[in-house]
């Protein structure tokens, strides 16, 4: 990369999301934080009272503003927020260093969500949270941290699975629906370019989060890769 494609690079991607999807994603995320503060508020409480996670607000913009995001979706929030929490609770015990211990528990963290196929990216902050919060998740015990961890994620979830699909035009989760696309692909005609594909980001309702240059990318690596297997 030169210094001109560098400077480039630099510049704000394409936005496609009309200001009304904006509108609606910063509400969205209001109401699930403030709904999530209010069911820790009013649930029964064991002994110390549950907290929200920091995590949990950087999942709210992912949930509600890229809602159709792989990313998004129940497997890697759940997954990846557990995976992580308990990441970062062993390496919390078992390295006393707290910032090696932070970086070996965000390290295996995004190892094991990868292993998994739930990579969430607000899950690698779960990680650090408890190993920046070893003293006060230590002193409750393991048990008050599990509450928390599974309260944080599970109610989450509910709250975008509702507030999402109170909203036009959203579907959450969103539905495989690879074989479908597949099929309107092979009866389309015409060269597909990156007008087109910039045009049709316009038409979504939601985020994409890719750019149009990778869908464009995507595209004709699929496109190159069918016409050799179909020429065997």
């Amino acid at each position: 990369m030169n210094l001109k494609e560098f400077i480039s690079s630099l510049k704000p991607s394409f936005d496609p999301v009309p200001l009304s999807e904006k509108i609606r994603a910063s509400l969205a995320a209001t109401a699930g934080i403030l709904l999530l503060g209010l069911a820790f508020r009013f649930l029964p409480q064991a002994g110390y009272p549950l907290i929200i996670l920091a995590s949990s607000a950087a999942a709210a913009a992912l949930l509600y503003a890229a809602p159709h995001s792989p990313m998004a979706q129940p497997w890697p929030l759940v997954g990846g927020n557990l995976l992580s929490g308990m990441a970062g609770w062993a390496f919390s015990l078992l390295i006393p260093d707290p910032v090696l211990a932070a970086a070996c528990a965000v390290g295996m963290a995004v190892f094991l969500m990868h292993l998994s196929h739930c990579l969430h990216p607000p899950a690698a902050a779960t990680a650090m949270i408890m190993v920046l919060g070893a003293e006060q998740f230590h002193q409750h015990g393991w048990g008050w941290t599990a509450s928390v961890l599974l309260a944080n994620t599970i109610l989450s979830l509910l709250l975008a699975l509702i507030i999402n699909n109170l909203i036009h035009g959203r579907r959450y989760p969103m539905p495989g629906a690879t074989m479908s696309l597949l099929r309107q692909a092979k009866g389309s005609s015409g060269e597909l370019r990156q007008e087109d594909i910039e045009w049709a980001l316009t038409q979504m309702d939601g985020v994409i989060d890719v750019s149009e240059q990778d869908l464009l990318n995507i595209y004709h690596l699929a496109s190159n890769h069918a016409a050799k297997r179909t020429a065997k």
